[in-house]
């Protein structure tokens, strides 16, 4: 587990997109498979899952909620986001409302899915109520950069921004300023994408790097990643080898030259 300020959280999430259908889109053909996945994930102890509203028009949400049914909810840690289009107060209320009455559950961690139009501190504003209302135990924003952060911050009163989730990975550091913020700042910053969708598994140096560990090329670059410290991976998997393959990347250490070997080699591409 990793520890923050506010919480402890799974050091690898479960990514849901693609989960219940697509971009506002709803396919029920692999609910069954799903849902097993992502009990297994929680049984393997990745018991952080991210979701969103948008995700399969709120079906992956409901994915969740069926799959966490029988598990102990204090192990668990949800995380869902808002889409921008909804960021106006009535609208993120009616927005947390739902997906909690989707998951069945209160929302761990609720997140802005993207920069809206909508004057910010009015979004927070929402956030802020939701938090005293019980919906949602703490809020963060998605793809936001370090100035929009600050500035989001301004508008908080009671309570402080605690997360970020942006792309970032090794084969793209274009976000390295807000990893940087985080860790300066105590932020949880999720990174979603880590994987670059299986790229890594044929990644040469990684590949080498893993024979010294016992360990393939995906779980070498997760436990690069958690070895950031704010840093959490979110990794989406439906296949029960692959989240086993993950979780594997758990509980073991690169030593320090290989971890700056693969920091040094992928920051230069």
């Amino acid at each position: 587990m990793k520890k923050f300020k506010w919480f402890s959280i799974s050091e690898i999430a479960l990514g849901t997109w693609g989960m219940g259908g697509g971009f506002w889109s709803t396919d029920h053909s692999n609910d069954e498979k799903d849902i097993k996945a992502i009990k297994k994930a929680i049984e393997l102890g990745i018991t952080a899952i991210d979701t969103a509203e948008m995700y399969g028009n709120g079906h992956a949400e409901e994915l969740v909620g069926i799959a966490i049914k029988g598990f102990k909810r204090d192990d668990l840690f949800i995380i869902t986001k808002v889409w921008p289009n909804h960021a106006r107060y009535d609208d993120v209320i009616r927005s947390a409302l739902a997906s909690s009455k989707r998951l069945g559950t209160y929302i761990d961690l609720y997140l802005l899915h993207w920069p809206s139009e909508v004057p910010i501190c009015e979004t927070i504003r929402a956030f802020e109520d939701l938090v005293d209302k019980g919906v949602i135990r703490y809020f963060g924003l998605s793809n936001f950069k370090p100035r929009e952060i600050e500035k989001a911050s301004e508008c908080t009163k009671k309570y402080e921004i605690v997360a970020v989730e942006n792309h970032y990975s090794l084969w793209d550091r274009s976000d390295e300023e807000t990893v940087e913020y985080a860790n300066k700042k105590g932020l949880l910053y999720l990174s979603y994408t880590p994987i670059e969708k299986g790229r890594i598994k044929n990644d040469t140096i990684l590949s080498e790097i893993g024979k010294k560990y016992n360990k393939t090329s995906i779980q070498v670059a997760l436990n690069w990643y958690i070895q950031l410290p704010s840093l959490v991976p979110i990794v989406k998997a439906s296949n029960i080898a692959h989240l086993e393959e993950n979780v594997g990347a758990i509980g073991w250490k690169l030593d320090e030259k290989d971890w700056k070997l693969i920091d040094e080699y992928y920051s230069k591409r």
